[in-house]
């Protein structure tokens, strides 16, 4: 069984992934999981379960745990080492950058020092998620293979503007998310 298990580089990675995993009974999206490590065949592992508030369906959901643990930066966002997710494809990373980045206002100042630290942590999410799009691309291209893009939300994001997925384009809107953040 723990081969079959995929991959969660960090509990962030983990988490964002499971908060766009449908109820399968109801389709809700919210859901609190708790997490444990356990122990599958002498492999560790991390397992999340929870229970749909709208329904009551069991939600259950495990994932290996890497060899070497990322502990959480403490400015900004990291979801992995230089490994590409296995729990979400290019496109999804991307989609989550800019839902991340409409959260953060062009302009911080003004702001007390809550709004600021949580501007900053948008801004900070929606650079980590294009670094995460960026290790889909293979060191000899200058893109990311369409066979990259394995999920429903991930293929649609890629039809809607195909070039976004591309290095140039992708390490200019990681240099304008990382100055944006320097500036701050």
């Amino acid at each position: 069984m723990p081969d079959t298990l995929p991959l969660a580089r960090t509990n962030a990675e983990a988490r964002l992934y499971l908060t766009l995993q449908p109820c399968p009974t109801c389709g809700e999206s919210r859901c609190q999981f708790r997490s444990a490590v356990i122990n599958i065949n002498g492999v560790l592992a991390s397992r999340y379960t929870g229970q749909c508030p709208t329904c009551a369906t069991p939600r259950h959901y495990e994932f290996l745990l890497p060899e070497e643990i990322l502990p959480p930066p403490a400015d900004s966002v990291r979801f992995g080492a230089t490994d590409p997710s296995q729990l979400l494809d290019p496109g999804e990373w991307l989609w989550y950058s800019d839902i991340a980045i409409r959260q953060a206002p062009a302009d911080l100042t003004g702001l007390d020092d809550a709004a600021r630290r949580k501007a900053r942590h948008a801004l900070a999410t929606a650079l980590a998620a294009v670094e995460e799009t960026l290790k889909f691309i293979p060191a000899t291209e200058g893109r990311i293979p369409h066979s990259a893009f394995t999920s429903q939300r991930g293929l649609d994001t890629y039809s809607q503007e195909p070039g976004r997925f591309t290095r140039p384009r992708l390490e200019a809107l990681r240099d304008t998310y990382a100055a944006a953040l320097n500036r701050e």
